[in-house]
């Protein structure tokens, strides 16, 4: 991520000397790949303080070791040692946690994804140009202004599902070491060593939910971004517009959302396959023969599925809501195009030429008489010419505007943009293939685990 007022480029530099054609080929290229100036009042400032606070930030090797060694310790290590530990304190079948193992392996594995994806874009992208910040100067003040808000209302958005899941944690594991009392190993004051124990947890737990969400957040602003990019497209279709520079505007923004969707296709498939073999897993050890599941015992274990779950809904629900934005542009394009030709036949119809539907109800089915008469032809020669208002010079010099609008609706309908996960879209239809193999899974599954008398 970018320092105080420091320029780092995006790409390294040639290490030697070259010809000089090629040197300032490669000085050009590398000067247009440089990060924007970054200062400590700009409109990353939450970013980068939310980024210290999860000690994520990977500005310096020093910094990148220090979140490194953070997330081995709360991510993987504290989990692991919580399980050995209370697999064997001696407490009653209420405060039995025959699911934990389940829980921290979903959890960490989902939040070790989230921490290689994020550690990856800090370090390959940079923040903002992660969040095509340096993109900004090609759109309108309405998207920057709303771009900009949303911005600042990230971290709100960030907390609405960071902190309940934080308060049910600490509700549970409050109330789980308080009325156990295990004893732990290596602390001989037992009050101390279970306030230790309870807060190393606790934060572990927000520790991985946190990272979770984050990248979700990222995820979610950087399509917001590209649905206020759409909508303030779509305001070309009620402008006179060239159809040049609607063609350009959409490769833009289609190009953006191929990114998008090459840096994320790997994270977003991931948390599909590992939150779909969290929750078959959850189901198959609370359905499974001799199974105690009771409502201390389970509350963590949904409380993890819920977690997990929602982190994929909004995954999924932002690549569905802008891959449906970005399919109706071609509808948009549709009617924009049916639009031009009702106003042409409308002023066609308002002219002194007949009208051939009139012609038709007469019992002609095909006036060619209206094509062919020749122009009326009085004292002067440009009488006829002024008097011309038959239809073959109006429709000839209206076809060459038809032909690109209809070429531009083609393009519309067999180049829909949207967000892909490897060639495939994620729209409503996408969601429902999904939602078919969960349920087929889920039956299967319960088919093996439960006998039906």
């Amino acid at each position: 991520m970018e320092d105080g007022n420091t320029r780092e480029p995006l790409v390294a530099g040639s290490a030697g000397g070259g010809r000089g054609g090629a040197t300032g080929n490669q000085n050009n290229r590398n000067r247009a790949f440089v990060r924007c100036l970054s200062n400590a009042q700009d409109e990353l400032k939450s970013f980068r303080s939310c980024l210290q606070w999860m000690c994520l930030a990977q500005s310096s090797a020093w910094a990148t070791c220090m979140a490194w060694s953070i997330f081995v310790f709360f991510g993987l290590l504290v989990p692991i040692a919580s399980h050995i530990l209370m697999a064997n304190s001696s407490c009653d079948s209420l405060h039995d946690l025959s699911f934990h193992s389940v829980v921290h392996m979903s959890l960490s594995s989902f939040a070790t994804l989230s921490f290689v994806s994020l550690s990856r874009f800090v370090r390959k992208y940079g923040l903002r140009r992660f969040l095509f910040l340096d993109k900004l100067c090609d759109d309108s003040v309405a998207v920057k202004k709303v771009y900009t808000e949303q911005l600042n209302r990230s971290q709100k958005f960030l907390s609405f599902f960071v902190l309940p899941c934080l308060a049910a944690k600490s509700a549970y594991k409050i109330w789980w070491y308080a009325s156990c009392s295990p004893r732990i190993p290596f602390l001989g004051i037992v009050y101390l060593g279970n306030t230790v124990a309870c807060t190393m947890e606790i934060i572990s737990w927000l520790y991985r939910t946190t990272i979770i969400f984050f990248v979700c957040v990222l995820f979610h602003l950087v399509c917001s971004l590209q649905i206020l990019r759409l909508q303030d497209f779509v305001q070309v279709f009620q402008v006179d517009s060239d159809v040049a520079s609607i063609l350009s505007e959409h490769l833009r923004i289609r190009r953006h959302l191929r990114i998008i969707s090459h840096r994320y296709r790997v994270f977003i498939l991931g948390s599909l396959i590992l939150v779909t073999g969290s929750q078959l897993a959850s189901l198959l050890v609370t359905t499974k023969n001799g199974a105690n599941v009771t409502v201390y015992k389970a509350s963590e274990l949904s409380l993890c599925s819920i977690t997990l779950v929602t982190a994929l809904l909004i995954l999924l629900r932002t690549a569905t809501r802008i891959t449906h934005r970005a399919q109706s542009i071609a509808c948009l394009a549709s009617k924009w195009n049916v639009s031009a030709a009702l106003d042409f036949s409308t002023a066609w119809k308002d002219s002194d030429s007949p009208d051939p539907q009139d012609a038709a109800t007469r019992g002609d089915p095909f006036p060619l008489s209206i094509i062919e008469e020749p122009p009326y032809v009085g004292n002067s020669g440009n009488e006829g010419v002024l008097d011309n208002n038959q239809l073959t010079p109006v429709y000839a010099r209206s076809i060459i505007s038809f032909q690109k609008r209809l070429a531009l609706v083609t393009y519309f309908e067999n180049n829909i943009a949207g967000i892909t996960v490897y060639g495939f879209a994620l729209d409503r239809g996408s969601l429902c293939t999904i939602f078919g193999t969960e349920l087929s899974l889920v039956l299967w599954l319960l088919g093996k685990t439960i006998n039906i008398i």
